[in-house]
């Protein structure tokens, strides 16, 4: 495949995957057998034989691409409305799925189900699409004009794969994730490639040449390029710092282990450290730095790939919600409302240039370098994450089963962003890449005044702190939905309990131990990694 040219190649690896699913599902609905493998089979013969008979169509399509001679290929687009509505239909019965399960109980085979409808999806609308014909050949192939919403092709396309990985997880041990981002490296190199057809770097555009319609959410190419500065450093509210972590440089790993192996307290375990020059060498801080918007952007495709992320202040705030948008809107309309003036100032648009209404939206514990592998190119684990640390210091029960690997989650999103106060069951190396944190970390000793909440509507909440560490503070008012639950009293009483407290900027790593609670605030814009290990 490497011989070949980038638009072949995408073309090629789709029309092995609708080949590849077309196949299974007609094994499966011929065999008498049960195999031991996962197989889709378990969400039913009816929808199998439906996504098969999608896939066949497709690789119909497919199949006469591969065989036409140049000039005679014609894809009638009559059916193409079909197709989609009834692999819209399979992702929204797998989607039904979802609801009915706790995630981690979830059988996989709804969310294969979900992600090879995804794949087929994606694989008929790109026949719609500049991306699989090689311009510089010439390939003849009869196209009705419909290159010209190329641009908003791209999202539709980047959309489909990104749902899959979201919300499915991109299950599938003979596609899955592996092909989902295999296909993402293809559409993008592709996509660089077609200046003359789409919305390329300005650099390499024809000098006059009609301008594609903008899709919602993404930041064009020649916007992006002028995007050349770094994000905001302001700071609304700067606590004061008044019981400061212990901050060191550097410590080899066996120095950390020691750390953790021999406390000042045996009862209290391992205490929290800020280490300086841990991640000095990080692409995120150097050479690809994530402060910098236009990268980000360019990591992106521009801005279409989607994220979820939380609206509100904090997650136990009344009104607070949940939404998938794409990065380029979350930049625009949440992290730096400048990027919404570039934009503005191109297409005549009266965009605001601030925060959506003064809604605070939070890139928050979300495994963003499973999803763009090339972020996760940008930083390392360190190497404390593969020491032995000690269990939970007073409470057994938290303590989980040994994880395989480190657990990463992005947090990024623009100041005032709030996680309440907490405790987590694993150790946790949290690292600042871009802007300043304010973290106060209160001992595993005093969990029982720490007014934990328990059970709200049905959802587990027994590591969170009814206590507002911004309320307590005066740095925030109490909402009316929190007021019957704390009194002045406890008030009072929780600003006697001790704490640690610290400001990272960006290099420094934070050890927080395991149990202990902590209460995190982004000062300005901000973009952290944590690493939970055990």
């Amino acid at each position: 495949m490497a011989s070949l040219s980038p638009s072949k190649q995408l073309f090629e690896f789709c029309a092995g995957a609708v080949s590849a699913i077309q196949n299974e599902c007609d094994s499966i609905l011929s065999s008498t057998e049960q195999s031991g493998k996962i197989s889709l089979l378990e969400c039913g013969p009816a929808l199998v034989d439906l996504l098969s008979r999608q896939a066949s169509q497709i690789d119909n399509y497919y199949k006469e691409l591969q065989s036409a001679t140049p000039g005679e290929a014609k894809i009638p687009p009559e059916k193409k409305p079909l197709i989609l509505k009834r692999l819209g239909d399979i992702i929204s019965i797998a989607y039904s799925k979802f609801y009915a399960f706790l995630f981690k109980d979830l059988p996989i085979c709804w969310r294969q189900l979900y992600t090879d409808a995804s794949i087929l999806t994606f694989c008929l609308k790109l026949l719609w699409t500049p991306y699989i014909y090689d311009a510089t050949k010439g390939s003849g192939v009869v196209i009705n004009g419909r290159f010209n919403d190329a641009e908003c092709e791209l999202s539709e396309l980047v959309k489909t794969l990104d749902l899959a990985l979201i919300l499915a997880g991109a299950a599938g041990e003979q596609r899955g994730s592996i092909w989902i981002h295999k296909a993402f490296e293809l559409l993008q190199v592709v996509w660089k490639s077609t200046a003359p057809l789409t919305d390329a770097p300005l650099s390499e555009r024809p000098a006059k040449r009609k301008r594609l319609a903008q899709t919602p959410g993404s930041i064009p190419a020649r916007d992006v390029a002028e995007v050349n500065g770094v994000f905001s450093a302001a700071e609304p509210l700067t606590p004061p710092v008044r019981h400061p972590i212990p901050r060191i440089n550097f410590m080899p790993m066996e120095a950390f282990q020691a750390h953790m192996d021999n406390p000042r307290d045996s009862k209290l375990g391992p205490e929290p450290l800020v280490i300086r020059g841990l991640v000095d060498d990080w692409p995120a801080l150097t050479s690809n730095p994530w402060s910098k918007p236009s990268y980000l952007l360019s990591r992106t495709f521009d801005g279409r790939r989607l994220v979820p992320i939380e609206v509100g202040r904090s997650y136990v705030d009344e009104g607070w919600g949940q939404k998938i948008v794409t990065f380029g809107e979350f930049l625009c309309q949440y992290i730096d409302p400048s990027l919404s003036e570039v934009q503005g100032e191109r297409d005549g648009d009266n965009i605001s240039a601030s925060p959506q209404n003064g809604t605070i939206a939070y890139l928050a514990q979300h495994p963003l370098f499973t999803q763009l592998p090339s972020l996760r190119n940008d930083i390392l684990i360190p190497d404390y994450c593969y020491t032995a640390p000690p269990p939970h210091p007073s409470d057994p029960s938290i303590d989980q089963p040994e994880l395989d690997e480190p657990l990463l989650n992005a947090w990024f999103g623009p100041p005032g962003t709030i996680t309440p106060l907490h405790n987590d069951p694993y150790h946790n190396i949290l690292t600042q890449v871009v802007g300043r944190k304010y973290v106060r970390l209160y001992s595993p000793l005093n969990t029982e005044r720490m007014k934990a909440r328990g059970k709200e509507n049905g959802v587990e909440m027994g590591n969170t702190s009814l206590m507002d560490v911004g309320v307590v503070e005066g740095w925030d008012t109490i909402s009316d939905d929190e007021e019957h639950q704390l009194s002045e009293e406890d008030l009072t009483t929780f600003k006697k309990v001790p704490f640690l407290d610290c400001i990272l900027e960006p290099g420094d790593a934070l050890y927080i131990p395991i149990g202990w609670w902590h209460y995190v605030r982004g000062l300005s814009v901000s973009f952290s990694v944590s690493f939970w290990w055990n």
